[in-house]
This record gives C-alpha cells, structure tokens and sequence, in this order.
C-alpha cells in the first residue's frame, strides 16, 4: 500500500512551517523604524521579541543589543515570547506523534496516531497565528523611545504568518484522514461489503471428474464368466480348413470388382 497523499502533505508541511516559525521567533525583525531624528539618514533599527539591532542601508555592520524598556515592557512582547515557544514545542510533539502514524516501516498507517499528531501541528499553527496577528494589528502604535514616523513590518511578520498557515494546513490534513466519514473516500479507500477471494497465478491442476455408475441387471448372457484359457476349440467350434487353398485367381473383371 502506498503511503496516502494527506499523510505526504502532512508530513511535508509541518517541518517547513516549524523552520519558518523557528527563523520568525528568534530573528530581531519584526518591526523596521528608518528616518530616527538626530540619526544618519541610512540608519534603520530591527526590533524583535528578544532583542533590538542598530543596522545601515548601504553597510553590512549590525549592532545589536540596543536598550529600549518602553518597548520590551508592552504586553505584546512577553506574550509573544510565551506563544511562540510553545509553538516550537507543540510542532515538535506533533510530528513526532504523526511520525509513528504514518506508514513507514508497516504495510498501513495508523489514521488514529497520525490524527493526533495533527491536532498537535493544528494547534501549533493556531499558537503562531495569535501573536503575529497582534503585533502587526497594532505594529504601529507600540511606543518606543526612539520618535519615527516611518514604521514597517520586517520580514520574521511575513515568515511567521507563512509557517502558521503551513502548520494549519498540515494538521488539518492529518486529521481529516483520521476520520471515516463519506465512505474513506479521504483515504484513498472503497467501501465494499463483497468478500473478495485472491487467487494466486499458480499452475493449473488437473481436475478430477467423478463419474456416476450406472447399475443395471446383467442378463444370463452377458453374466458368464470366461477367461482366455477356456477359448479353446472345445467350446468354440471352429470351422476346419480344406486340404488345399487356392491361391490362383481370374483377371476378368467381375462385379465384385466394381
């Protein structure tokens, strides 16, 4: 049996959105502020839920660890600190789970196992989605000390909202396999109440016909028993040969001979 398609997809989804909330979780970008007043004009700060770094457009040089307590002391940040690690754990759990489901040294899955591993990597997304919705509804109003009136969304909002939908799909997957509804037609599967009989390709065997006796009276004649010893001249007469056979014969045509 083949491994189903929604234990594949699953099974592919749920690595990537685990690297993806991974990178969004501990990159310092969620928040990109460029145009700082009594700043160079190419600098920009990176801000994230751990850390905060100082970088330049036209330069490759990164300072990290920038203070900023407004900014670390707004609810947003510790909670999306929580969620998102919790998140790592749950996907963890969730594929480990759905990996003893899913058929990979066993002819079929288990569809129960690998149903709760997607609840799991379900869960898991759901816990990624919050926190990132959150931060980029009010992206804009979470105060800092740094004053700019330029404020964008870095690239950990956009790769955290990628890997949470992934996580979703993934579970979702896993779990519409565990059920049974509409016949198993989400498996891959036919319904069928006919007992199905296999045959092996094997050579054919000579059939034993049985052939019914008929019985019937035997007659006084067909009853006698004889044997070859006793047909001898005494009890079937032979006619006797003449003296001399003539061996000669005529060559007009006769009618026999038509």
């Amino acid at each position: 049996m083949r491994t189903p398609g929604l234990h594949i997809f699953g099974m592919v989804f749920a690595p990537c959105g685990l690297v993806l909330d991974l990178t969004s979780t501990v990159a310092p970008n969620w928040r990109v502020l460029s145009n700082i007043p009594n700043q160079a004009p190419d600098m920009i700060l990176q801000q994230g839920i751990w850390d905060i770094c100082q970088a330049s457009t036209i330069t490759t040089t990164v300072t990290c660890s920038q203070p900023d307590t407004t900014y670390f002391s707004q609810q947003i940040i510790p909670v999306a600190k929580g969620l998102m690690i919790a998140s790592l754990l749950v996907t963890l759990l969730g594929i480990a789970v759905a990996t003893f489901g899913v058929r990979c040294w066993r002819d079929r899955p288990n569809w129960i196992i690998a149903g709760i591993g997607g609840i799991f990597i379900f869960l898991s997304g759901v816990m990624t989605l919050i926190p990132i919705s959150w931060y980029t509804h009010i992206i804009t109003t979470i105060p800092s000390v740094t004053v700019t009136p330029s404020i964008a969304a870095g690239y950990c909002i956009v790769l955290g909202f990628i890997g949470g939908i992934m996580e979703v799909l993934s579970g979702s997957a896993l779990i519409i396999g565990m059920c049974s509804c509409c016949g198993g037609w989400n498996r891959g599967e036919t319904r069928s109440n006919i007992k199905t009989t296999y045959f092996h390709n094997t050579a054919a065997m000579p059939r034993r016909i049985e052939v019914p006796s008929i019985g019937r009276t035997r007659s006084e004649a067909s009853s006698v028993p004889y044997s070859r010893d006793t047909l001898d001249g005494r009890d079937f007469p032979q006619a006797k040969p003449s003296g001399r056979i003539n061996t000669t014969y005529s060559s007009r045509m006769g009618d026999a001979d038509l």
